[in-house]
């Protein structure tokens, strides 16, 4: 082999990797300049633009991947409790992610150990904000003082779905664990290291602040700089792809479609029967050989029945239940029926499935801005959490004409008879723009609530010992293998 050829060879190999990278996330051929101006991508000879070869979003820790669809969201049998609040209606849901299972009492643990560290000295409130009221399992009639006890913190338990806790600290632990993950994923590819030391208070990895520029932390290896004019070296951007979207609370249309799981009960697009449950057929008891007449999920069955006769335990718990409880439903979803009632993100309106859009269908948006100084420099709080406020609508936008939709088209002056009268008028109702709603029956409920149709409300601020939750994140971009 000549000198010249031994010289060429490290050239093409890495053209040759180069290639193949580029090939495998679909930006060859054609693709390593620009189809309109014909620039090289990644090259810092035409300005360093960057092209990220990450363009499929990796499954968070915890999630299971949930393919969208149309279905009937809503009543699937007879309305025993007559509150017309879930007429059926056909709707569509993107693909989207979702917890396995619920959040355990570990999982809770972990969050409050968190916040202790981080905020025990300059802020303590936070911590004992997100505490769980474990006074729920109070009863004036029944001892459940071992829950009170018990139940969060030991051991025993830590495996069961946490309650006790309220919307509002279930969407803060979302938020918490969003930023956790992305400062895991930086912290795996080498960009940041463990900073645990150095953070307290507003000082600590929040994603929104880093990707701000607010946020520093202890760098090990910045990304590669190809612009001309930077240093050679950068933090991570959202373009880089690397970083994962909030966790958030499902939205209800969500919550009921992946409980659902129509996804093993299709053939050549079609669905034979409507599931009443997050199983085949309209029966709660198993027909499988290996555990028949076994129930499928932990309800109430009748009065002064929640487990069944000593020695036949059936379903096994008295209470909630570890939460790989049951099988899984066709997502691979567990306890979607029974063990805990789970908060969903959408405020509750009895006439929802009326008036909710056909794709993604929500109620509750506030649409935000972020707070800028006179810098124009994005605003952190106390907290080191990027602040907001209700966007200042333009008034020449068509698609929306203010900020706070909660009660757009069903207690606003869109919906009133006239333009001094309210749908909701102070003190006439329960229902507020507060009030959340949450689904799936729980352990102490009767088998008319485990079906994913029904729904029900409570305050964002209130909390019960049959009320747990779990999280879900966007899927961006296209569903794989479509």
């Amino acid at each position: 082999m000549t000198r010249t050829l031994k010289n060429r060879l490290p050239v093409a190999l890495t053209l040759l990797a180069s290639v193949a990278l580029l090939s495998s996330c679909g930006l060859f051929p054609g693709d390593t300049s620009s189809r309109t101006t014909g620039w090289a991508y990644n090259d810092p000879e035409t300005g360093g633009f960057e092209v990220s070869p990450h363009q499929e979003q990796e499954t968070g820790p915890g999630l299971v991947y949930i393919e969208g669809g149309t279905f009937v969201m809503g009543r699937t049998g007879e309305d025993v409790m007559s509150d017309w609040n879930n007429i059926p209606r056909r709707v569509t849901v993107a693909s989207f992610y979702m917890d396995e299972t619920e959040i355990t009492n570990l999982d809770y643990v972990e969050y409050l150990h968190w916040l202790n560290r981080i905020f025990g000295e300059t802020h303590p409130e936070v911590y004992r904000n997100a505490l769980p009221d474990t006074l729920v399992w109070r009863d004036p009639l029944a001892y459940n003082e071992p829950y009170v006890e018990n139940y969060l913190r030991h051991p025993a338990y830590s495996d069961y779905p946490v309650v006790g806790v309220s919307w509002v600290q279930a969407a803060e632990y979302a938020s918490w664990r969003t930023d956790r993950v992305n400062e895991w994923i930086l912290v795996r590819e080498g960009i940041l290291d463990w900073n645990l030391d150095e953070q307290e208070g507003a000082n600590h990895f929040n994603t929104e602040a880093y990707l701000a520029g607010q946020y520093e932390g202890l760098v090990r290896e910045g990304m590669r700089d190809l612009d001309p004019r930077g240093d050679g070296e950068r933090r991570v951007r959202w373009e880089d792809g690397l970083l994962l979207p909030r966790y958030r609370l499902p939205t209800e249309a969500e919550w009921e479609y992946a409980a659902l799981g129509l996804i093993g009960a299709t053939e050549d697009e079609r669905i034979a029967n409507r599931r009443m449950y997050p199983w085949e057929g309209r029966h709660v008891r198993s027909p499988e050989r290996r555990n028949r007449g076994d129930f499928r999920a932990n309800f109430q069955r009748g009065p002064g029945d929640l487990s069944g006769l000593a020695g036949y335990p059936n379903p096994g718990g008295d209470i909630t239940m570890p939460v790989h409880s049951f099988e899984p439903n066709d997502f691979g979803l567990y306890n979607m029926a029974g063990n805990v009632n789970e908060w969903v993100k959408d405020v509750y309106r009895p006439l929802s499935h009326e008036t909710v859009a056909d794709f993604r269908p929500f109620r509750g948006n506030i649409f935000e801005t972020v707070v800028r100084d006179e810098d124009g420099n994005i605003m952190l709080d106390d907290r080191g959490r990027v602040t907001r406020e209700p966007e200042e609508v333009d008034d020449t936008r068509w698609n929306y004409r203010q900020a706070d939709n909660i009660s757009y088209r069903d207690g606003d002056r869109i919906s009133a008879v006239s333009e001094d009268q309210d749908v909701y008028p102070p003190g006439s109702t329960l229902i507020s723009d507060s009030s959340r709603v949450y689904k799936g029956g729980s352990w102490r409920d009767r088998i008319y609530w485990i079906s994913p149709g029904t729904r029900r409300y409570m305050d964002q601020n209130a909390a019960t010992n049959d009320i747990g939750f779990r999280c879900a994140m966007d899927k961006i971009g296209g569903d794989p293998g479509r």
